[in-house]
């Protein structure tokens, strides 16, 4: 199937490592070029190299003000066109509410949250007909994780943003979509499961929840934000994507 997606440019925030890298990858097998970005210099430039030319390579934090209007110009520069992009970042300091501290709720705040609003503002006052805005949020947009309270928090609200601008954005032939993983085997989830003192069995526990029976890939999450992205899927937007081997059982 062709996905639409030669010579197509697009953003991916928080691609060095975990799901931005996968998505960034999927894109670029299908023909498109990407602008990938992470907080860290020489983590960029690696991920950017391995991609080959149809990446560059911009380090920058997703919770600075000029990040958004610096990516879209690099993709204008390189590239000569912008195409859509995809939100991602670090997941938020793990704990419960007791435990989460002002300035950790103030920090995610600003990069997980604000920065990704900034970053879908600017999207959407460059972007075309047939421009793409994808968010990665997570499955606790539908159900909270124990231990993720900061998470709990702040993307639902996400999800209720991307939702208010499908709208806003639909008339202008501009979609936004919502991509909610939730127990993919990325260093951020092993990480997670070695909270619990027993990471083997933190993982049998999950995997045991979910009806496939396993974690998904990270290329299993690229491959399914590249469609979302491409112009196959011309007539989604306002989607909430669960990505989770069907652990999410409601409608």
């Amino acid at each position: 199937m062709d996905l639409g997606l030669k010579d197509r440019v697009y953003i991916v925030t928080g691609a060095s490592r975990g799901l931005g890298n996968a998505s960034a990858r999927a894109l670029v097998a299908d023909g498109a070029k990407v602008v990938v970005t992470g907080r860290d210099e020489k983590t960029v430039t690696d991920a950017a190299a391995e991609l080959g030319s149809a990446a560059v390579g911009v380090a920058c934090d997703n919770a600075d003000p000029s990040a958004a209007e610096r990516l879209v110009a690099a993709a204008r520069a390189h590239f000569g066109r912008f195409d859509g992009i995809l939100i991602s970042v670090g997941g938020p300091a793990p704990g419960y509410a007791a435990d989460n501290t002002d300035e950790q709720w103030a920090a995610a705040f600003r990069s997980v949250f604000l920065g990704a609003v900034r970053m879908a503002r600017t999207a959407a006052a460059e972007l075309n007909e047939g421009g793409v805005i994808g968010f990665v949020l997570s499955g606790s947009v539908h159900e909270p994780i124990a231990g993720l309270t900061i998470s709990n928090g702040l993307r639902p609200g996400l999800a209720g943003f991307a939702k208010s601008l499908a709208n806003e954005l639909g008339p202008r032939g501009i979609r936004v979509v919502g991509l909610l993983p939730s127990r993919i085997d990325t260093d951020r989830v092993r990480e997670l499961d070695a909270l619990s003192g027993d990471a083997e069995a933190a993982r049998r526990a999950n995997e045991a929840a979910i009806p496939l029976r396993r974690y998904g890939t990270p290329d299993e999450f690229g491959r399914t934000a590249a469609f979302l992205l491409s112009p196959a899927a011309s007539y989604l937007t306002g989607v909430m994507l669960p990505i989770d081997g069907g652990a999410r059982h409601g409608f």
